[in-house]
């Protein structure tokens, strides 16, 4: 029910469909312009029931949704993404280990989960940032950490929550692709966005990136592996790290993205758009 539901409902609307929102803040953004405004939990048994009962398809604007709240709706109506894809992008461990597992390079991590990790982690190289497997965004729930001595302090400051331990890298660029893919497999990707961040929060985004040879076409077509790879249907936004001459693949976001904002007035067709095409099975953009 924040900006990017707002934005979503806008050009829903726009395209001629009726929108129905789930979304506990009464005040809500977009539940003030959607057709319907289902104020409750997103877990709540009522409320599941009225959104399945009235849409032909579900969607989400952040990944932290319930998985067992999304995968009620996904059997009772269309969810786009899938619960599966949702649970592998909410969960940092589930994510570098999809992307591990389908060759897709991550920066050298381990996971701290135990005090026993944390003791085990002596060998890692330092230094590194601790980050909370869930829940983290925009420079939440992670902690940079100088030595092996300060981790177990950095690890209960977080709550001894499962988390994963990053090494931190001499990042040369932070690069995102926002692309969408449809159920029946095709895909179209946006420019490569270069990215600069602010105590974690994204503050500028040049697109498209000054690249050499044939850049863009390959982060497209990494991209799109990974998208085909988790079974994505919708937009989302793949980021990345540039580290001399290697891409190091560091998040996964299941929805529009913040370095996607340009498309709503650079572009024919906004992220936005492209997300109501890719869910409802159009032609996209």
């Amino acid at each position: 029910g924040g900006q990017l539901g707002l934005y979503f409902v806008m050009a829903a609307r726009t395209m001629g469909y009726g929108t129905t929102v789930l979304e506990p803040d009464p005040h809500s953004p977009a539940g003030k312009v959607a057709d319907v405004h289902i104020v409750a939990a997103y877990d709540d048994p009522a409320a599941l029931d009225q959104l399945a009962s009235t849409c032909a398809v579900v969607t989400t604007e952040f990944e932290n949704a319930p998985a067992a709240a999304m995968e009620y709706l996904a059997a009772h109506t269309t969810v786009h993404p899938s619960p599966a894809a949702l649970a592998t992008c909410q969960d940092r461990i589930a994510e570098k280990q999809f992307l591990t597992d389908i060759g897709v390079p991550v920066a050298p991590y381990r996971l701290v989960q135990a005090e026993a990790d944390v003791v085990e982690a002596a060998g890692f190289d330092f230094p590194a940032i601790l980050k909370t497997a869930r829940l983290g965004y925009d420079g939440k729930g992670q902690i940079t950490v100088e030595s092996h001595e300060v981790l177990i302090d950095a690890w209960h400051q977080l709550g001894a929550v499962p988390c994963v331990l990053e090494q931190r890298l001499p990042l040369d660029r932070e690069l995102s692709v926002v692309l969408a893919r449809t159920a029946d497999g095709r895909v179209a990707c946006y420019p490569v966005s270069q990215n600069q961040h602010v105590d974690g929060i994204l503050d500028i985004s040049v697109t498209p990136a000054s690249l050499a040879g044939n850049g863009h076409d390959d982060a497209a077509a990494l991209c799109t592996y990974i998208a085909e790879e988790l079974g994505f249907v919708g937009v989302m936004a793949v980021e990345m790290f540039v580290v001399g001459n290697d891409v190091l693949v560091n998040e996964l976001a299941p929805r529009p993205h913040n370095s996607g904002h340009y498309t709503l007035d650079a572009c024919l067709c906004s992220q936005f758009e492209q997300q109501v095409r890719a869910v409802c099975g159009l032609a996209l953009g």
